[in-house]
């Protein structure tokens, strides 16, 4: 089974005491923002996962239930499965060293042109892997199947918010999409 790296957008930051519940559920396999203070419980909160599953809808799914089973009142509200990257991540997936990256980054290598990164955050600069894999000419499936599956859970998420009396089940929402991914992936 493929393991899928995803972010989701969360509600808010969990509690510490809800870290054990959801430990427990996931192995590990999920981390979140927290609470340290009161006053930041309006704040939103984030999740990362890297999940096996057969496809990216179960995977997404999947967590969507632990997390929220794990702390109550808290809600999914969108999910990314384009992630950001470090120079060590890209290097990592692209079979190059780092410094070849690195290079590449500069113009040293390569032909040129390679992606702006997206943010940089503690001194780190960050890259959409959907930008790094089309400048190294990489056809990533998950890539392809990120697209459509994230458009599908997000309007899905927002559905369940607006009028959750009539959003379909994530159960119907996994098997729809699994029915048509291989049309549009």
């Amino acid at each position: 089974m493929p393991s899928y790296d995803f972010a989701l957008i969360l509600s808010r930051p969990l509690y510490e005491e809800e870290l054990d519940p959801l430990f427990d559920r996931t192995h590990g396999q999920v981390t979140v923002s927290i609470i340290t203070e009161p006053q930041h419980a309006a704040r939103p909160g984030n999740a990362t996962a890297s999940w096996h599953a057969a496809t990216l809808a179960e995977a997404v799914m999947q967590v969507v239930a632990h997390l929220e089973d794990a702390a109550p009142g808290l809600h999914v509200r969108q999910v990314e499965a384009d992630p950001l990257l470090t120079i060590r991540d890209i290097a990592e997936r692209v079979g190059r060293s780092v410094e070849s990256v690195r290079l590449s980054i500069t113009g040293a290598r390569g032909p040129g042109g390679f992606p702006a990164s997206e943010m940089s955050t503690g001194g780190h600069r960050l890259w959409r892997w959907s930008k790094i894999a089309a400048w190294y000419d990489i056809d990533d499936p998950q890539l392809r199947e990120a697209r459509p599956t994230t458009q599908a859970i997000n309007g899905w998420l927002a559905l369940r918010d607006v009028v959750p009396d009539i959003a379909p089940t994530p159960e119907d929402v996994t098997s729809a999409l699994s029915a048509v991914l291989t049309h549009v992936a």
